[in-house]
């Protein structure tokens, strides 16, 4: 079996018009349908929801339910809020100056632009809580292939030490041995 692609990933949302409108209109991404169901196909469970479908670009699409006979949806208590996000590449610095300058416009507090080495991120909140970023690759191929090359040993050291690994700095500052 090989994987081809990410048909859609899909989380929860307090209410499926804010968050269409959101990801639409902030983020550029197409709403492209909605099912809708009193009971869940899989299960056979009365739940009725709103399942919509957004474009988040080379055929990846992003999904919301919205579940309104559920508890209110809270976060994971044990995982910080950084930890679980939904990263999200643009082209250019440019793109992720101005996608940054729209969502404070609109309103978004926005964390960055955070240099991670081989890319740039920033960091904000959808209406429902999620934590996303948005993140600009940069240097070209020659940073991700470094990283590619360690990926291996960097796994096997932080499992025997959990301590960020001696890979870590020289992948970040892009300064090989240090």
């Amino acid at each position: 079996m090989k994987i081809t692609r990410i048909h859609h990933v899909a989380y929860r949302c307090n209410d499926a018009r804010e968050t269409v409108d959101f990801y639409r209109d902030l983020l550029g991404m197409e709403f492209q349908l909605a099912f809708a169901e009193d009971r869940v196909p899989s299960t056979g469970e009365h739940d009725p929801y709103l399942h919509v479908f957004l474009d988040a670009g080379m055929g990846n699409v992003l999904a919301f339910f919205e579940l309104p006979h559920q508890a209110p949806m809270g976060r994971d208590p044990n995982t910080p809020p950084w930890v679980q996000h939904i990263a999200f590449e643009v082209e250019s610095p440019d793109a992720l100056a101005a996608a940054k300058a729209r969502l404070e416009a609109a309103g978004h507090e926005v964390l960055g632009p955070v240099d991670h080495g081989i890319f740039d991120s920033v960091y904000f909140f959808d209406p429902n809580g999620h934590r996303l970023e948005l993140a600009c690759n940069k240097g070209g191929d020659a940073p991700r292939e470094r990283a590619r090359a360690v990926a291996e040993d960097m796994l096997a050291e932080w499992t025997r030490t959990k301590r960020a690994p001696r890979h870590a700095r020289w992948l970040h500052d892009g300064v090989e041995g240090s």
